[in-house]
């Protein structure tokens, strides 16, 4: 063996045994089968439920794109629910920071974006070795807003548990989000960790990931912080040799490289969200919203074969381009169902859909326009929020959505940074 790969490998089992002795339980997690089950959920129609690629291609439509090595992805009519096309929409896969929607959509409702909280070391002290940060400090006080931009642009897992302790702590938030999970049917995800972390047990699906977002797209503090590409976030207090102390910012950028681009990805356009991850098990895990036409779709892809670390992002921009020209074309192959409480409204005698709100949701385009757009926001935070419609929950139980959920001139025109 020549000399250079036997250091390579030294280095590595070196590595390796570090992380054994240091990581904690979480990390080792066994990796998944690399076949999926013969046998998935059909929630959403049968075929989803089916092993392989689901896709049936009308008159005109296009043929799916080369080159896809996802495990699992779906691409969906964000207005319709209808899926447009699958591979292993149900295989229980790690999730990763995906699994953030899930926490923000159960979560964000809860405080205030006003609302402010004193971090303690009791707060930040599940947070696992090598996670993402943010960068809090102990004893640094945050607003909601703050913790909710870390935890969006750069997955922090660090403004995760903060959040998680202001929920109560780290079990209630757990057994909160499974419930949600449950309301939504996203019954392929078991919650252990509220950040996405690696833990034993911990799965969800690309069709779950689907709802959290679809689910998340209707609130609004939701839109805007999961299309926000820059902001500002406070620093450490720091004290001069006169005894003042100032407290100043840093700037944090979101790591979802179709909203922010990188050196080898470009801006999508049309792109508004959602959220990324990426770790041991679960390797590179992405959810996108876009919009083209006044058409909007959403985009789940798990796991890509090709393990660089932009290659989830390629396979995402390939199915979005897809989706959009077979809109129409293509016939579904299964839908989004709805949460559990609009299908058991719908289904009770004499229902019908009114134009009550639920208290989760905001769909007046008045109000939607008037998201913040905070330091660095670039006009992003509205991004979903204008005249023609937003996703709508109506309290009657319909989950409905309308004709129209068009992104403003900005985002379409942003060039890449």
């Amino acid at each position: 063996m020549p000399a250079p790969n036997k250091i390579i490998r030294r280095s590595l089992a070196i590595a390796l045994l570090s992380v054994s002795l240091t990581a904690p339980a979480a990390l080792a997690a066994p990796v998944p089968s690399a076949t999926p089950p013969a046998g998935m959920s059909t929630v959403g129609g049968a075929r989803l439920g089916l092993p392989g690629t689901q896709v049936d291609l009308g008159d005109g439509a296009p043929v799916l794109p080369k080159g896809l090595t996802a495990r699992s992805w779906i691409v969906a009519d964000a207005e319709s629910g209808a899926v447009l096309a699958a591979h292993n929409a149900h295989w229980r896969l790690p999730p990763a920071s995906t699994l953030k929607m899930l926490f923000a959509d159960t979560v964000l409702p809860k405080f205030p974006r006003t609302q402010t909280h004193k971090v303690t070391p009791a707060d930040l002290a599940d947070v696992g070795a090598g996670s993402s940060l943010v960068g809090i400090k102990e004893n640094e006080t945050y607003t909601v807003h703050d913790l909710w931009l870390g935890v969006f642009l750069r997955s922090g897992n660090d403004a995760v548990h903060v959040l998680s302790a202001m929920n109560g702590g780290t079990e209630p938030t757990v057994e909160d989000m499974n419930a949600h999970a449950q309301e939504l049917q996203a019954l392929d995800t078991n919650v252990v960790t509220p950040d996405g972390y690696d833990a034993d047990h911990q799965v969800s699906s690309a069709y779950d990931l689907t709802l959290f977002a679809r689910s998340g797209m209707q609130k609004k503090d939701f839109r805007e912080y999961c299309s926000t590409v820059r902001a500002s976030f406070p620093g450490e207090t720091k004290k001069n040799k006169k005894g003042k102390t100032s407290r100043g910012s840093f700037e944090i950028q979101n790591t979802n490289r179709l909203l922010s681009g990188d050196y080898d990805v470009s801006v999508y356009q049309g792109i508004a969200g959602v959220k990324n991850g990426n770790t041991t098990h679960a390797g590179a895990t992405f959810t996108g919203v876009a919009e083209r036409d006044g058409r909007v779709l959403l985009v789940t892809v798990m796991n890509p074969e090709k393990k660089d670390h932009n290659e989830v992002y390629r396979e995402t921009a390939k199915l979005f381009d897809w989706g959009f020209a077979a809109l129409d074309k293509a016939r579904p192959v299964g839908e989004l169902v709805p949460p559990r409480s609009a299908a058991e409204a719908k289904a009770q005698p004499g229902a019908e859909p009114s134009a009550g709100r639920t208290g989760e949701s905001d769909p007046s385009p008045a109000a939607a326009t008037h998201a913040s757009v905070g330091n660095g926001s670039n006009g992003v935070g509205i991004a979903l929020g204008v005249a023609g419609g937003v996703l709508v929950l109506l309290a009657a139980g319909a989950f409905l959505v309308n004709r129209r959920w068009p992104l403003p001139d900005l985002m379409r025109r942003r060039t890449r940074p």
